[in-house]
């Protein structure tokens, strides 16, 4: 059985207990998703007091949602791509900025971040700038991708933490697969680009 098949199946099943009136499935359809909605969020939502709100949000819409569900894409798929619009809608409410355009000054050449061993750590290729990451790197990059604009760090966050495909993302995003790896370079290149600035290796 392919996993695609797999998925629309077992997404089939919670949403049958759903909708026949077990509210239970959903409880558990939030805990199998909420992981997911929670990094977009926080990802998208700098006030912390917001947050809980929009989650909430996030899942009355997706429940009254439901009996339109079509299986596009994975259930977990559709609901972070309501939770992504629910933020956007509140950026767009408070006049935020999602995209900061000091950001958009490259352009794809090269992948300069990459995954390493499958987990969320990011490094850079080149070996001796591999020396600022030396210590404390996890915080140090947690950090640093707290300052992206929103959608940036949402991306990086999806790709490397949830290890989504561009497909998914795309999806999720309702971006062109192109345009969603364009900004995962820019993004990338953000990112190193403050880190050399701000960690110098004489510094560390």
């Amino acid at each position: 059985m392919s996993e695609n098949k797999e998925n629309i199946q077992t997404d089939q099943y919670w949403i049958d207990k759903v909708l026949g009136g077990d509210t239970n499935a959903f409880a558990s359809i939030i805990q199998n998703t909420e992981g997911l909605v929670t990094q977009i969020v926080f990802k998208m939502i700098s006030r912390a007091e917001d947050r809980k709100d929009i989650a909430q949000d996030i899942y009355l819409k997706a429940f009254k949602s439901l009996p339109g569900f079509r299986h596009q894409s994975k259930l977990s798929t559709w609901i972070a791509q309501i939770s992504y619009n629910t933020c956007l809608t509140y950026l767009e409410k408070k006049k935020l900025v999602l995209l900061d355009v000091r950001e958009e000054h490259t352009e794809p050449d090269d992948d300069s971040l990459e995954l390493v061993g499958g987990k969320s750590v990011l490094v850079l290729f080149n070996q001796t700038e591999n020396d600022i990451f030396q210590r404390e790197l996890n915080e140090i990059l947690k950090s640093e991708i707290e300052l992206l604009s929103p959608l940036h760090r949402t991306l990086i966050t999806l790709y490397h933490n949830e290890e989504l495909s561009y497909e998914e993302i795309a999806r999720i995003t309702q971006l062109p697969e192109g345009t969603v790896k364009s900004y995962l370079f820019r993004a990338r290149r953000s990112l190193k680009d403050n880190l050399l600035r701000k960690y110098k290796k004489e510094e560390l």
